[in-house]
């Protein structure tokens, strides 16, 4: 009650701040958990000025120096304690004032109800808070394979990163794969995203630093920097070593939450095994760090080559800072969330190893000269606010009621409110400035993937002023185009089903649903079978389309019905056809007519879209009119193939006559293209392509054969078979439509003790059988 009553008397001094909840169902529960959210020494989030005497103006709290700010995220596969590690860092920063557990459904960042229930992450979730001067905006992503798409587009706009690994397996992880923890470094890859390793469980049975080091030099082709040495391992874990500054860091055995530890000077009297050791891997780490940059080698041969233990703290921090921004090296370090061991120095490896916003070399914001540049990066939708759109800021400034561009959709909108993200909850402010992550409220067109701009005339003229710098091989481009920030690339999705709602006038609350999760989430596909005109469902895997399913009844109150799930297979031709075809219609007093003669033949290299070619007779009077007309038919004829009606991929379509009558709407040109092109695909041999999933099962030795054996009956393909301590890793290929379900098997062939993670590999031609058996199945034959 004490608590309640400060919050009451200083209610006035908050008045300029709004908090609000995403869901109102959840003032009851926060206000039971008020502990959770009440202010607690010197953090923003804690609403600064209720308590405590350091009380700063709103302006130096809400826009610290662009020095100060880390853009950071929690990345790894399931299991390895992504969620468990954000919730102690939000403790241990001051942000909640209790400890989450994942086991118990009450973290902060895992705040939808099914990722309470299943105890993983399926939305990524941004959380702001404050670490000894320094604001951290951290987003913790999900590590399941179906959600994917959610690590990718937060990786976009992060300035650094935390791999979070297993150490009682390091890479391969019993309780995951290795296949998901490529999948993430990939992608950070991709980005160029500077990373710090963080080896979690410690005290695990099992685990084992070396090795865990080990597997992420070989797995990832990463060279480590071993900042910490573990004091023990499993049930001895107590601790680790600071290699840079030779001290030990111990936690207090009689403390519940982990805050009290004591850092010691590492003594030959009391510790001289240690002692020598910590030695050891500090030399090493000195010459590694030498090897890889050039300054640092240059000091270390001067001034210490005689003596490295003179060498100070702080210029081997500078350097271990510069490599880890090369991304020659990352820096590792050890500890175990659970057991609240070795998380606050993980705060200050971040602050002072991962870069700032303006340490990142971002070429295009030259030509901003300051004016507002932003990436919109995540869309969610809520109840009573409409669509909050997550944004990076990359320069100038954002504030309520500002008018901004959207170069992507060439619209402009307005920002009505601005807020700062603390997971489900939400602080109004006033402004926000570069380098920072808002969460904005009122627009209503801009999508994931979308730049932001002051103003047409912005974009226009940072497009002029790229032009005089000399960039002359974008001239052929639309000026705006090139300063687009980098979308996200969306996966095309492998499974589909129906979905239908309960009742017709159901119908358009379906379509609602379906439009506001496919604008938060775009790897979801919604189309409508021109046939029976039934809606269907694409998306990642079985659990992506079952979240689905379980949001629309839960969030927008729709008991739907889901039809068998299917396969996303894909068509291509197998040999060169011609086609010719006229359309002559009379439409009111004008006559139209086309005559196209076109010849399709399979592509060699692997293509989702028709490679389109024109004779020199037909590119001499093509307008540009005309030619869109062309590969829209084209296109379209491509969306359906004629064994399955699934997408014709492989093919290359060469246009060798055209004939237009003068008139002719270009409509009229695209709908004889098409049929055109459908003639020739119906006249051509036809092979049906499916996906083709890398799989990869951890499994027990006694397990190993009947696995091997279920495999063999769902048409896989053995690559090799791994010894992982006391398991056994099978890695193969396998058709994806043979896995459905494979998880309930393979719990059953192995007393639940095997695990497995997909991927998908390719897109491979069926064998004949198999093609004349799903042809038969689908024509309702079989």
């Amino acid at each position: 009650m004490s608590n309640l009553r400060i919050f009451a008397v200083n209610h006035k001094k908050i008045s300029s701040l709004h908090i609000d909840n995403v869901c109102c169902s959840k003032i009851r529960a926060n206000l039971r958990r008020l502990k959770l959210h009440l202010p607690h020494g010197r953090n923003y989030s804690s609403l600064p000025g209720i308590i405590g005497n350091d009380v700063k103006s709103l302006h130096s709290i809400i826009s610290p120096p662009i020095t100060k700010i880390r853009n950071i995220g929690i990345m790894a596969h399931i299991d390895a304690g992504k969620t468990t590690t954000t919730e102690r860092i939000l403790y241990y920063s001051g942000y909640t004032r209790s400890l989450g557990d994942v086991d118990d459904g009450d973290t902060v960042t895992d705040f939808m109800a099914q990722e309470r229930e299943r105890g993983i992450t399926i939305q990524s979730a941004a959380v702001t808070f404050d670490w000894k001067g320094y604001r951290i905006n951290l987003i913790d992503t999900p590590g399941h394979v179906d959600f994917t798409l959610e690590v990718e587009r937060c990786l976009r706009v992060l300035d650094g990163a935390v791999a979070v690994f297993d150490a009682s397996a390091g890479v391969e992880v019993k309780n995951s794969a290795q296949a998901q923890t490529l999948t993430v470094w990939r992608q950070a890859d991709k980005h160029k995203i500077p990373r710090i390793c963080f080896l979690n469980k410690m005290d695990k049975t099992g685990a084992s630093f070396n090795y865990a080091v080990e597997s992420i030099r070989e797995k990832l082709k990463a060279k480590p920097l071993l900042l910490q040495l573990p004091i023990g391992e499993a049930k001895t874990f107590k601790g680790v070593v600071d290699v840079v500054n030779k001290e030990k860091l111990l936690w207090n055995l009689n403390s519940d939450d982990g805050k009290n530890f004591e850092r010691k000077p590492l003594l030959e009297v009391s510790d001289p095994q240690l002692l020598k050791e910590t030695t050891e891997a500090r030399n090493a780490l000195i010459e590694q760090v030498a090897d890889l940059d050039d300054e640092f080698a240059n000091l270390v041969l001067g001034e210490f080559s005689e003596n490295f233990d003179l060498l100070p703290a702080e210029k081997l921090q500078t350097a271990i800072h510069r490599v880890t921004l090369a991304q020659t090296a990352v820096p590792v370090l050890c500890g175990s969330a659970l057991k609240n061991k070795g998380v606050q120095p993980l705060l200050d490896a971040i602050t002072m190893y991962l870069p700032s916003p303006e340490e990142r070399n971002y070429e295009f914001l030259q030509w901003y000269k300051g004016d507002l540049c932003a990436l919109a990066f995540k869309v969610l939708h809520d109840k009573q606010r409409g669509p909050l759109v997550f944004m990076r800021i990359y320069s100038g400034m954002i504030k309520p009621q500002l008018a901004i561009h959207n170069i992507n959709g060439n619209c402009t909108e307005r920002i009505s409110r601005l807020l700062l993200p603390f997971a489900d909850q939400h602080v109004e402010i006033p402004s926000l400035t570069a380098g920072n992550i808002a969460l904005t409220v009122g627009l209503k067109h801009t999508a994931t993937g979308d730049t932001i701009v002051s103003s047409k005339s912005s974009a226009l003229a940072a497009a002029r002023r790229a032009e005089r710098k000399g960039e002359k091989k974008h001239r052929e481009n639309n000026e705006a185009e090139r300063l687009l920030l980098a979308g996200v690339e969306i996966p095309e999705p492998v499974f589909f089903c129906t979905i239908e709602p309960p009742s017709v006038a159901k119908q358009p609350d379906l379509d609602h649903a379906l439009k506001c999760l496919q604008r938060e989430d775009p790897s979801l596909k919604v189309k409508l079978d021109p046939d029976s005109g039934q809606t269907i469902l694409c998306g990642m895997g079985e659990l992506h389309i079952e979240i689905i399913h379980d949001r629309i009844k839960r969030e927008y109150g729709l008991e739907t019905y889901l039809g068998p799930l299917q396969v996303a297979y894909r068509e291509t031709i197998l040999n060169s056809v011609r086609a010719t075809d006229a359309l002559d219609r009379t439409l009111g007093d004008k006559r139209h007519l086309v005559t196209v003669e076109l010849e399709a033949k399979p592509l060699e290299t692997s293509s989702l879209q028709p490679v389109i070619d024109y004779a020199q007779s037909v590119t001499q009077d093509l307008s540009q009119a005309s030619q869109e007309a062309v590969e829209n038919g084209i296109h379209s004829a491509c969306l359906q193939g004629p064994l399955l009606g699934s997408p014709i991929q492989d093919v290359a379509v060469t246009l060798h006559s055209l004939v237009i009558h003068p008139g002719t709407s270009t409509t009229m040109i695209s709908a004889c293209v098409s049929r055109c092109m459908q003639k020739a695909l119906k006249k051509a041999d036809k092979q049906i392509l499916e996906p083709l999933m890398n799989l990869e099962v951890t499994v027990p030795r006694d397990y190993l054969s009947p696995v091997l054996a279920d495999l063999a009956q769902r048409r896989g393909n053995i690559q090799e078979i791994q010894t992982r301590q006391d398991n056994k890793v099978v890695i193969g290929f396998v058709p994806l439509a043979e896995i459905m379900g494979y998880s309930t098997v393979l719990r059953t062939l192995t007393s639940g003790s095997a695990t497995f993670a997909l991927e998908l590999s390719n897109y491979q031609a069926m064998n004949p059988q198999d093609q004349s058996t799903l042809l038969s199945r689908r024509s309702g034959l079989t």
